[in-house]
């Protein structure tokens, strides 16, 4: 299924290749819009996932602060996120509009 991260009413992120770890979908690096995207200071760890870094979005000059976050290098039991980006802050994460909608 194609996922979008959707903040201030634009697509920050797209892909059909989310994974869905904890109830977060984590998106490939290379599908983020880079534009939006600007690397945070913040970091906190996770006991099994490791240190996690974090992302701001901006959007037509609003700043949602650590809405996003990846882990860089993950502890090998979660090597599935690598190279992955979720979001939280108010970032929605939906299904791409028509995906799934049934031909009558």
């Amino acid at each position: 299924m194609r996922m979008q991260a959707i903040w201030n009413d634009t697509v920050v992120a797209e892909t059909d290749q989310t994974i869905v770890v904890e109830g977060n979908h984590y998106f490939p690096e290379e599908s983020l819009h880079r534009e939006y995207f600007t690397p945070s200071t913040s970091m906190t760890i996770c006991p099994w996932k490791g240190m996690a870094s974090y992302y701001h979005l901006t959007v037509d000059g609003q700043v949602n602060r650590d809405a996003a976050w990846h882990y860089r290098h993950p502890i090998p039991l979660a090597r599935r996120v690598k190279n992955r980006v979720a979001f939280w802050h108010g970032v929605r994460i939906e299904p791409v509009r028509g995906e799934h909608e049934a031909v009558q």
